[in-house]
């Protein structure tokens, strides 16, 4: 290989990339959070509506949206917006009276788990993030996939 074939370094803007991921930072927090506040309002409509899978959903779509973001923020978001969506609609139910309490307490009793309410809330809450955070790994595989190939 002779020189002239070598890459002209000393002409490489070296300062180009860490400027791109400042910039991407600086406008991170913003969209992410708009996202993340959408994805718990979803997640806490469907929830109420008994749909289950609705973190996943969320997971998929934040996972898509910020294929060209970093990971961490993005997984962050997905599973902090299902774990807030999953919460809101226990919440208002068992503050307008529901027996949810008693329902904790048997599902609770049927999992093999004490009979403590929280822990069936908490184990609720770590499944919704468990699903959104895998939806999330699919959601940016898929976008990142069908980028290359398509």
């Amino acid at each position: 290989m002779t020189a002239s074939q070598l890459p002209d370094i000393a002409s490489e803007d070296l300062g180009a990339r860490p400027r791109q991921a400042a910039r991407a930072r600086r406008h991170l927090p913003g969209a992410l959070t708009l996202a993340c506040a959408c994805a718990a309002v979803a997640c806490a409509v469907a929830g109420a509506a008994g749909i289950w899978f609705a973190p996943f959903i969320t997971g998929v779509v934040i996972g898509a949206v910020s294929t060209r973001r970093p990971a961490a923020p993005a997984f962050s978001s997905a599973t902090l917006a299902a774990a807030i969506g999953w919460v809101l609609p226990l919440l208002w139910d068992y503050l307008h009276g529901e027996p949810i309490v008693a329902t904790a307490r048997v599902v609770a009793a049927l999992a093999g788990l004490p009979a403590v309410p929280e822990i069936t809330f908490l184990a609720g809450v770590l499944v919704a993030a468990i699903q959104s955070a895998t939806g999330c790994a699919l959601g940016r595989v898929l976008a990142a996939s069908l980028r290359a190939h398509g």
